[in-house]
């Protein structure tokens, strides 16, 4: 695993845990369609200038044949290209990639967040964090449908995580299945699509590219339910101004943008279970934040889930089409 990849995945995994604090002080004034259009349009919003940006420092610099292919890989491009540049047929065909790929990544976003929202409304958020977070088993288990084999250090490690996460979200009442439990569910297995989807098309196109496209997918379709189903008021999104930058500039804007970059050249598994610990920081940015306090099961909990990504990084035999 790429130790820089790796610390990328961490910093996502760390906006996303913080987000879950503006996530839930966003939910106080308006509804999960209108706080997911308004976030995710801005970070797709966010994303544009940096997009324009990056083409313009490509162009100033005019790589020589000798070292074109590695500059558009740093890029972002990957896919094969070659040193002298893309066709016009290669062009048009990564555009058609980049749509494809643009459009699949949204709609799994759009369907994933929104599935999580609403299900919040009729469960705990232990239970939430603890069941969207199954997308660590989930991905491995849908991978072997893709021919793609876990060695049994990983899958120790995802039973070692299952087992942190859930001392660390579940307390008390033990695990029942809900409306709410069972749409959190929903949200769990698209998330882990969402992930085996990156993972396809993050090598094959520009991740910035990509990640914009897929937040401006979401916030569209998200504002077409808004409109059908809520009743938006602009001075309810201006009093949660707060919350919904953070969401849209830093969980949506940067994270997914640091999601699709880091899991290039990594095994979606291994992503997913480093991308997990954001429960565990979720719980930590609580208790710093909002002042709630943290059990000796949630420390413990915390424990178990770093000794699972320690345990996914430890040295071994791993088949280039394995996870």
């Amino acid at each position: 695993m790429k130790w820089k990849n790796g610390l990328l995945l961490l910093l996502t995994a760390t906006i996303w845990g913080v987000a879950f604090v503006a996530q839930s002080l966003g939910m106080e004034y308006i509804g999960p369609f209108t706080f997911n259009a308004v976030r995710c349009s801005i970070g797709g919003a966010v994303l544009i200038p940096v997009i324009f940006l990056a083409d313009w420092l490509e162009k100033r610099e005019k790589p020589d044949d000798g070292r074109a292919m590695e500059h558009e890989r740093m890029a972002g491009k990957g896919g094969g290209q070659t040193g002298k540049g893309l066709t016009e047929k290669e062009a048009a065909q990564e555009r058609k990639i980049l749509l494809s790929g643009g459009l699949s990544c949204g709609l799994l976003f759009f369907l994933a967040t929104n599935f999580q929202q609403i299900g919040i409304m009729y469960t705990t958020v232990g239970k939430a964090g603890f069941i969207t977070a199954c997308y660590i088993v989930i991905v491995p288990v849908l991978g072997i449908f893709l021919n793609k084999a876990c060695g049994p250090a990983v899958w120790g490690a995802v039973a070692l995580a299952l087992i942190g996460l859930y001392l660390l979200c579940m307390e008390g009442d033990g695990f029942s299945i809900s409306r709410g439990d069972f749409l959190v569910l929903i949200c769990a297995v698209l998330f882990s699509l969402h992930i085996l989807a990156i993972d396809y098309f993050s090598p094959l196109v520009n991740g910035v590219k990509l990640s914009c496209i897929q937040f401006f997918i979401c916030g569209i379709l998200s504002a077409v339910f808004m409109l059908f189903l809520e009743k938006p008021v602009l001075a309810d999104i201006l009093a949660a101004w707060a919350p919904i930058l953070y969401a849209g500039v830093m969980s949506c804007g940067v994270a997914y943008t640091l999601q699709i970059i880091g899991q290039k050249g990594m095994s979606p598994t291994l992503s997913s279970l480093i991308l997990s610990l954001e429960s565990s920081i979720s719980v930590l940015a609580g208790w710093m934040i909002l002042g709630q306090k943290l059990s000796q099961r949630q420390f413990l909990g915390c424990a178990v889930m770093f000794g699972a990504i320690v345990l996914a990084q430890l040295p071994g035999k791993r088949s280039s089409e394995g996870f």
